[in-house]
């Protein structure tokens, strides 16, 4: 293998697929970097064996190769180079690259690429196309409700779901609900119900661009994997396999018998619950809402700590329905606010003692339940 490319190339390459390097692993190689020739570029892989990620970087080679190498230690090096151009020759005794940038020259020991774990790639399956931004704001949405311990394996994940042009995200721990409803570029022949782990969505929105460029997500016929493609970037990720709780179930539930709508400015609901969520760290994360019927109707976000102090804040609002009080943890309020944008957001309260629900006013695009916490008023 010789060849010659830019710095600031591969390091932004080392940086994508570094994020599918292993950490803490029993099998050393998946802390390696795959290094592959590749039709006149440079092929760079990582994998952990739950997902792996590929990207190419532009190049002139001399001569084709592959050699695989410590992924950190390859990182660091070329992140130390000044921008230029990096020639890159690999050595079969040792196995190894030398890699030289104007006055610096080093030599990284590597394993032949044939000792590398394949890197899977989704060529069959159900595939469709989706916008960067649509893609990117449902992950944001409802990554973040997903669980993290590993207990519930499909709580891990987010449920996707893909019927015509319709997409449907869902993520939830057990504590919280996040569901949005987006549409593809084009509609798709056989559904598409599959759980991908939240850990890869991730990935992927990080690598996502807020504009219209398109992302090709691919499920392979047996829902085992499945391959998101972006432009000269592709991520293979391991399915999970399992029973997604009935989500549509839980929001219809959760909507019947509401005794209180609130239309409420979005970010001074948000400043708000910040404000009582630095009392609330100290009151095992208790934040409590008022919704007070009027012209104009008030809601209030109010904390206490006993041994800290209390904290009240009050917001105009436009409320349907009686008086209505809710407890949530500051956390689950903060990160659903955080991820709604637009302007308005309606808080739709059953009890004290049931899901309230957050909305965007007059779309059904995306629904958030959060679980009450039980507190004495």
């Amino acid at each position: 293998m010789k060849l010659s490319c830019l710095q600031e190339n591969l390091s932004k390459g080392l940086a994508i697929v570094g994020r599918a390097v292993a950490t803490r692993t029993t099998l050393p190689i998946t802390q390696n970097v795959l290094l592959t020739t590749d039709g006149g570029r440079l092929r760079l892989s990582a994998t952990n064996l739950e997902i792996a990620i590929t990207t190419w970087v532009g190049a002139s080679v001399e001569e084709e190769g592959s050699l695989s190498v410590p992924a950190r230690l390859l990182t660091e090096f070329v992140g130390s180079l000044p921008p230029g151009q990096i020639d890159i020759t690999s050595m079969d005794r040792p196995k190894s690259i030398q890699l030289k940038s104007g006055r610096f020259d080093a030599r990284i020991n590597g394993t032949d690429s044939e000792e590398f774990p394949p890197i899977p790639s989704v060529d069959q399956g159900t595939a469709v196309k989706i916008k960067s931004k649509v893609l990117r704001s449902a992950v944001g949405q409802t990554v973040f409700a997903a669980a993290t311990e590993e207990s519930r394996p499909v709580l891990t994940g987010v449920k996707l779901e893909i019927v015509g042009d319709h997409m449907t995200m869902a993520a939830a721990d057990g504590f919280r609900l996040a569901v949005h409803r987006g549409k593809t570029e084009e509609a798709v022949k056989d559904s598409v119900s599959v759980i991908i782990p939240a850990r890869t969505l991730n990935e992927v929105s990080r690598m996502l661009e807020d504009g219209d460029s398109l992302v090709q997500v691919m499920v392979a016929p047996g829902k085992a994997q499945a391959m998101f493609r972006l432009e000269n970037i592709e991520v293979v990720s391991q399915l999970i396999q399992g029973n997604f709780p009935p989500y549509s179930d839980l929001v219809n539930d959760a909507m019947k018998g509401t005794k209180a709508k609130a239309e409420v400015a979005l970010p001074e609901l948000l400043q708000a619950s910040r404000s009582a969520s630095i009392f609330a760290r100290d009151s095992s994360n208790i934040v409590r809402i008022q919704v007070t019927p009027g012209s104009p109707g008030q809601l209030t976000v109010s904390s206490r700590a006993e041994e800290v102090g209390e904290n009240v804040g009050e917001v105009e609002c436009s409320v349907e329905g009686e008086e209505s009080k809710i407890a949530f943890n500051s956390k689950y309020l903060l990160d659903v606010l955080q991820a709604m944008g637009g302007e308005k957001v309606w808080l739709e309260t059953s009890g004290p003692s049931r899901a309230g629900v957050f909305r965007l006013p007059g779309s059904d695009q995306y629904i958030h339940l959060v679980m009450p916490m039980f507190v004495q008023w």
